[in-house]
Parts: C-alpha cells; sequence; structure tokens
C-alpha cells in the first residue's frame, strides 16, 4: 500500500510538470458553448494528498527524509588556485525502501568542455543589420572569448581518485555529467545506514571569466608579489543527492540555473589554508585559539554585547596581510548541525567585523552576525553589511520563526548573491577615486543592503524550509523576492525594491513567457519569472485579497510546518488555503499555472433612476433630460440667421399643443398613476415609498477581462462634490463569466468618475481602460536632433554595450 500510494504521488506530482491548460482540463471536457471555468477546483494538477503529505499541505503522518553526515578534510593550495580533499559521508536511510545504490552530485562537473550544460549552450549574438546587412557576421565578445579560452586550458570538474566503503573497501562507481551513482555492495535497508569515503580534488574556476555561484577573484594590483586571491568555494564537495518521497532520487542533470535540492546533516570540516588567511563558513569555528590572536578572540566576545559591529580583523590588519605571504599554514576547523549544505571563503585580504544579535524566543537566542570584506568594500560595508545582516532576520523571523543558527554572515567576493547555510556571498562594493580613496553611490548603497537581505533571507527559503530548487526555482527565489520586498521596505520605504504589482506590468503583457510552474531550466526569463512575478504575486495575495491578517497567519503556518523539511508546491497551496480559510484555487491557476495577465477593462457606465410612476415627477424628469441635450446644428444656425420658425410667424393658429410640450402631465396619466398604486401589496407600497424618498443613484458598470486572469475589483468613484468612496469586488464575480460581468452600484450622491484599481494594487497591465470616462495618460517626450553619422555611431556604441551585457547575462546566468 505504500508503494502505491508512493508512486501514485509521484506520477501526480509530475503532472504538474505539463503546464498547460489542456493538461490539467483534460479531465472535464467543454463541448458546448464557450464556458471556462477558471475557479475550477486543483484537482487534477495537485498529487494525490497520501501518509507523506496531508490534503492540509503539511507533513504527514509517515513524513521521511533522508539524512546525510559528513566529515571533510580539505586543502587548498592558492598557488594552483586548487583544492583536494577527503570526505567520509554517512547515509541514513530513513525511507521505508531498500537502497541498492547510492546517487552523489558532482556539481564542479558542469565545467568540463562535454558537460551538458556546455555542450547544449547556443549563441545568441546575431548579425548587426546597422553595419552593413544580414550578411555581416555576428559578433563575439573579448569576455566570451576569454571564458573559451579558460575553459579550454584549464582541466576542470572533479577528479574522483577514490570511492569505498567505510572500510576502505573499493565501490563501483559510474559518472553521469554532474551525478556519480555509487552502487552499494549490499543493499540499504530501511532504517539502515552506510558509510562512503570519498577522495576529490579540482581546480578552482576564475569566477570573473567563467561566472557561476563560486570560484576565485585575483587581486593582482596588491602589494603583495604576485597580487592575492580572495577564494569563495561552494558546490566544492561530492554530495549526496536527494531521495524523497515525491521523486525518488532527484538526479537531474545539473545545467546551471537549476539549483539545488540537498539532504540536512551534521558537518565536521577542516580547511587547511595558508597561515595569514581568515577563513568564513557555515557552522561555528572550534578551534579559535589555534587560528585568532588573543586580541582577535577578545574584539570577537566583546561584539557579542556591541551596539554596533566591532572588528575581529581590522582593515589595518588585513593591509598588512595582503603585503606578504608566508609558507606556514593553519587548520581551521567547523562544525554545523542540522544544514543541508557547506560552504566556505578564505582570503588574506577579508576585515572581519561581528555583532551579537539577541532575538527572541528560546531555540537559539544569540546570533553572531559576521562581515568578511576586503579593502574595496570599504566604508560601504562598515556601515552597512552586518547591518543588514540583522535586520534581515528581526523580519524574517516575524514571517516565519526564529533564526535557528549560532551564525550568520555576508561575505564580500566575485559572486554577485549567492546563499548557503550561514553564509552568504554578496557582491557590491566602493569605488575607487583617481586620488585613492574610496566612495560609493547610492546605487551601490542599494544593491549592497538588497543583496544582504535577500541572501541573508535565502537562509530561511530554501536552507531550513528545504524546497527542491533544481525543479520549483519560484519556491525559493519568489517566497524570498517577496520577503526581502518586505524587509527592503521596512528599511527604507523610498528605496525601489521591485516586488510592488506595477514592477511586473511589462512582463505580464510579454509573449516571451512561460508559466511561474515550469523547471527552472526551461524558464525563458527566470528574473520576472522566478523572483518578480511570484514575489508581487504574494504582494497582492497579502495586501488585496487575503489582507494581512489571514496572510500573515497562513504563511508562517507554513513556514513553520516545513521548517527542516521538504515542500512541494501543492504543500504551499494547500497550506495557504487550510491555514487562511479562503478558496485560492483560481489564484493559483492563473498566477502559477498559467500566463494570462491582469486587464480589466470599465468599458461603459448607465447611470439609471428609479421611475416613480408618478407622472408629476417622471415626466419633468424627461423634460429636464431632453432640455440638456445640445440644440441640433440646424435649429443653431437658423437663430443665428434670425429665421423664424412657421409657429413663430403665425401666432393666431397656436392650440394647446403649441403652448405645451410633450411631457404635460393630464388627467389620463394621473389616474394611471393612481390605479398603479391601488394594485400594489402593503411591502411592495412601503419598498416603493422609500426608494422614492430616498432618490438613490443607480449605476450599471460593464468590465471586461481582456487579460483573462481574473481579480478582485478595486472599485474607486468620485462624487461631484470631491469625495470618494470604494468598494472591493471579490473575484468570485467572474465565477460564471470570466469575459464580462455587470455590476449595480447605488449611491447617495452623483458620481463623478469611475476608477478600477486607481493605486496600482493588482499588476493591471491597461490603465487607460480603468478609468470612466476615461482619462488623458501623461507620458513623457524628448526632442533630440541626430544625424545620420552620428546615428550610425550611437547604434555601434549601443550594439557594443548590449554585447557586453549580453556577455555578462550569459557568464552570470548560472548566478540568477
Amino acid at each position: 500500500m505504500k508503494s502505491t500510494l508512493y508512486w501514485c504521488s509521484a506520477l501526480a506530482l509530475a503532472a504538474t510538470q505539463l503546464f498547460s491548460t489542456a493538461a490539467y482540463s483534460s479531465a472535464i471536457q467543454q463541448t458546448k458553448g464557450t464556458f471556462e471555468d477558471k475557479f475550477r477546483q486543483l484537482d487534477e494538477v495537485l498529487p494525490t494528498p497520501n501518509v507523506y503529505r496531508s490534503a492540509a499541505g503539511e507533513p504527514g503522518e509517515q513524513y521521511w527524509q533522508q539524512q546525510a553526515n559528513y566529515s571533510i578534510k580539505v586543502r587548498l593550495d592558492e598557488e594552483k588556485r586548487r583544492i583536494d580533499a577527503a570526505e567520509t559521508i554517512t547515509y541514513f536511510n530513513n525511507s521505508p525502501y531498500t537502497l541498492k545504490y547510492i546517487w552523489i552530485q558532482l556539481d564542479q562537473n558542469i565545467f568540463k568542455n562535454d558537460s551538458m550544460a556546455e555542450l547544449t549552450a547556443t549563441f545568441n549574438s546575431k548579425p548587426d543589420p546597422s553595419l552593413g546587412g544580414v550578411d555581416r557576421p555576428a559578433r563575439i565578445s573579448l569576455n566570451q572569448l576569454r571564458r573559451q579560452q579558460f575553459m579550454t586550458d584549464n582541466e576542470l570538474g572533479f577528479a574522483i581518485n577514490k570511492v569505498a566503503d567505510g572500510r576502505g573497501k573499493a565501490l563501483d562507481f559510474v559518472v553521469v555529467g554532474t551525478n556519480m551513482r555509487i552502487d552499494l555492495p549490499q543493499p540499504l535497508k530501511a532504517g539502515d545506514k552506510t558509510s562512503l569515503a570519498i577522495d576529490f580534488g579540482f581546480n578552482i574556476i576564475d569566477s570573473d571569466t567563467v561566472g557561476g555561484r563560486s570560484g576565485y577573484e585575483h587581486f593582482p594590483d596588491d602589494a603583495r608579489e604576485g597580487g592575492n586571491d580572495i577564494f569563495l568555494l561552494a558546490q566544492w564537495y561530492p554530495r549526496v543527492a536527494a531521495f524523497t518521497d515525491y521523486e525518488a532520487w532527484t538526479n537531474k542533470e545539473f545545467l546551471g540555473r537549476g539549483e539545488f535540492t540537498q539532504e540536512f546533516g551534521d558537518f565536521e570540516v577542516s580547511i587547511d589554508v595558508p597561515a595569514d588567511h581568515i577563513v568564513s563558513a557555515t557552522g561555528v569555528l572550534k578551534n579559535d585559539r589555534e587560528v585568532l590572536t588573543k586580541t582577535q578572540r577578545e574584539r570577537l566576545e566583546q561584539s557579542r554585547k556591541a551596539k554596533r559591529p566591532v572588528f575581529v580583523v581590522t582593515p589595518e590588519e588585513a593591509l598588512e596581510n595582503e603585503k606578504e605571504g608566508t609558507d606556514k599554514r593553519k587548520v581551521w576547523r567547523f562544525e554545523a548541525e542540522n544544514v543541508r549544505d557547506f560552504a566556505w571563503a578564505s582570503s588574506r585580504k577579508f576585515i572581519w567585523d561581528a555583532k551579537g544579535y539577541q532575538q527572541g524566543g528560546n531555540v537559539q537566542p544569540e546570533v553572531m552576525a559576521m562581515s568578511f570584506y576586503p579593502k574595496e568594500g570599504g566604508e560601504l560595508w562598515e556601515k552597512y553589511s552586518t547591518e543588514s545582516v540583522i535586520h534581515t532576520m528581526e523580519v524574517y523571523s516575524r514571517f516565519s520563526f526564529d533564526y535557528p543558527y549560532p551564525t550568520a554572515q555576508s561575505v564580500n567576493g566575485p559572486v554577485g548573491g549567492m546563499e548557503y547555510p550561514m553564509i552568504t556571498f554578496n557582491g557590491p562594493r566602493t569605488i575607487l577615486q583617481d586620488d585613492g580613496s574610496r566612495t560609493y553611490s547610492l546605487s551601490e548603497k542599494r544593491f549592497l543592503i538588497g543583496v544582504v537581505i535577500h541572501e541573508i533571507g535565502h537562509i530561511y527559503f530554501p536552507m531550513i524550509v528545504n524546497s527542491d530548487e533544481r525543479q520549483w526555482t519560484w519556491m525559493d527565489e519568489g517566497l524570498n523576492s517577496f520577503l526581502d520586498g518586505v524587509a527592503g521596505r521596512e528599511w527604507d520605504p523610498t528605496i525601489p525594491w521591485g516586488v510592488e504589482p506595477r514592477s511586473i506590468v511589462d512582463y505580464m503583457k510579454s509573449t516571451n513567457q512561460v508559466p511561474i510552474m515550469t523547471q527552472s531550466d526551461s524558464v525563458l526569463n527566470l528574473g520576472p519569472n522566478a523572483y518578480t512575478k511570484p514575489a508581487a504575486a504574494l504582494n497582492i495575495l497579502r495586501e488585496v485579497i487575503l489582507g494581512r491578517e489571514l496572510f500573515d497567519f497562513a504563511f508562517k503556518e507554513y513556514a513553520q510546518r516545513w521548517a527542516f523539511k521538504r515542500p512541494t508546491p501543492a504543500d504551499f497551496f494547500r497550506t495557504m488555503e487550510e491555514a487562511s480559510g479562503v478558496d485560492l484555487d483560481w489564484f493559483w491557476r492563473g498566477w502559477f499555472y498559467s500566463t494570462d495577465h491582469v486587464d480589466i477593462a470599465l468599458d461603459r457606465v448607465y447611470k439609471l433612476r428609479l421611475d416613480t410612476q408618478d407622472p408629476d415627477i417622471d415626466w419633468e424628469r424627461r423634460r429636464q433630460e431632453e432640455a440638456d441635450k445640445p440644440t441640433s446644428l440646424f435649429v443653431q444656425r437658423n437663430q443665428a440667421e434670425g429665421r423664424k420658425t412657421w409657429v413663430e410667424l403665425n401666432p393666431d393658429v397656436r392650440d394647446f399643443h403649441d403652448e405645451n410640450d410633450r411631457f404635460t402631465v393630464t388627467n389620463k396619466q394621473r389616474n394611471a398613476y393612481q390605479s398603479f398604486l391601488d394594485k400594489l401589496e402593503p411591502w411592495e407600497r412601503k419598498t416603493f415609498d422609500r426608494a422614492i424618498a430616498e432618490d438613490k443613484n443607480y449605476y450599471v458598470l460593464d468590465f471586461n477581462n481582456l487579460g483573462g486572469l481574473v481579480m478582485p475589483i478595486l472599485l474607486q468613484w468620485t462624487y461631484t462634490d470631491g469625495s470618494q468612496d470604494s468598494m472591493y469586488i471579490p473575484a468570485e464575480i467572474w465565477r460564471r463569466n470570466t469575459k464580462s460581468v455587470s455590476k449595480l452600484i447605488v449611491t447617495d450622491k452623483e458620481v463623478l468618475e469611475f476608477a478600477v484599481d486607481p493605486n496600482w494594487e493588482t499588476a493591471d497591465v491597461d490603465i487607460e481602460n480603468n478609468y470612466y470616462p476615461r482619462k488623458i495618460i501623461p507620458s513623457r517626450i524628448e526632442a533630440f536632433k541626430a544625424t545620420r553619422g552620428q546615428d550610425h555611431i550611437s547604434r555601434d556604441i549601443m550594439q557594443d554595450a548590449k554585447t557586453k551585457l549580453k556577455t555578462k547575462e550569459a557568464n552570470e546566468e548560472e548566478q540568477d
């Protein structure tokens, strides 16, 4: 029974990879009419609940996950820019299944020339028509050439020197791209554990040249002969692939975009580096007396209660370290408990500051927030890095749980932004001036604060709430981008942090997109798809649809349910619905499973007024309505010419009808009115009399859903006296007709203007059709003058800039 449930669950979840309307609507066929049910439940899309994952979106009564502990000794060869290491993995089979082999991730193999990632990489440069037509050659940048040459000149990827069991007996293994299968001598039964010993090494990539999530950065202008390096090491050891209840072995090839899914475990890591290096790593430093001076240890202790960060290694000490190397070495020993990965950084250039963060709760009352950066980080890092780390924990803990680890670190290096348990890599720096001083612009300041918040936030999602990044990038990047937007705006609301609904409008209406629920490597535009769109969706869900109280409760419930566990999209969707008490299937379907966009048009407004049936009242109103109509052009011009009508020229033949208009009331109409009143039931007469006495204004509004994405209608109207009123119309108004609906609005005062989503809260892509009457939308116009030759030069410069940008994006694509 367990096996059947397992595979049914896996197959059902795999169905979510189809991501098309046809895929999840095939169970119900609409063969007559044009009705489209966008409020249909996601029964065909989400996997069937089972004993591992419940229908409520929480871990089931028999939920399980594997564990892998690591003991690693690694040596950094600074001159060769290489590491060599030996690891012992203790693997616990907590699943109900017997395993004949274990899959290992060899992520460094992505840099091999024959890797799937390299062989399937495409060349995007196109011939430039402005430089002579389509027969001119495409352009390749020097950066692209440099990368290609580095990849050719260096032997990259893992060298696997030994694979053995815990007793040292060699084991059979097969390397398959970025994965390695180790065949076990005896099947590993449920509840048992086994040990694997792997000796390995690899040449570290030049991060500036190759890109990627780690590597070295060279500083040739430092005082030390030959310069200095900063080493950032990640995906640096063979790691056990995750074995899950929904997919079994998660051994999809690493292609660069789709990140990682890991097992939790405990780490003991010894890092052998030059003696003048400072090391930052996942976990807690266990031999500080061996690697730090007495003064540095005292500073570290002082920082625990400091109001502002304290230098453990001062800028002056780091500058002295830069000047000379050493043949001596030190071993830094770190331990980390219950983490899904381990990363580290090493350099003699590092300044180190620290500050203790005393948080609430009893899990981990004190966290050491720390930053490691070279002189190039300067005052910018000194002021804002560690403080940003603490601010992030303060905000994220409010939305999830107390930060559970003893350290949270921000390290400056060649990687623009990347996250690991307890340690993050962040790129912004100060700018070197002509006089040798360093400063920073507003953009660098915002970049640093923003990237530190984002990457430290990733320690919560997915380093603790352990989603599968290889499959669903949005589950870590989207959720984290939503929260970093909250934290960013709580730092400074004037900074454009980028998660407001309007920030996603251009992408939402573009044709170059795929549903959010697309596997990471197949996404066309990773930034908007995995970061901005889901973040904007969650912002709308919180601020517009659920409200903060319901959303925050449900989101926190999700975070706490799945802390140190492995959630899937279905678990998130179900938890948010179950905990909020609001049916959101329409929201997930529209925002996550389709490429529909929001475009609700207010196309027509009818102003109605209740007919009283009293001719003395109604006919006078009609007379006024007739008088309000413009006089015909014929009559206007005849009057202007002084022409008299026949009736005016012959007053002696005027009769009753010439003296009275067609709205003059007679006894015939009054008698009919009285007859109408006599036929009314008492309750009808009471209702009728009240409506006449109140004399309200009735407006019928015609809405059209042009974008296809059903959403609430946020309606606001302005009265003729300047006052305003508003109404929240739930998305369910579209449940029977997803294309067009009409709504009756009754007001006491006369309305001057109606507006849909006037505060840009729903990512509506066209604000021009949101107003009735229509508004003139302001824009800008710029004057310019360009000769043909100047225009040609401008195009050439822009093409070169675009080429450089595309090259940079190609190199950094793996970091996105």
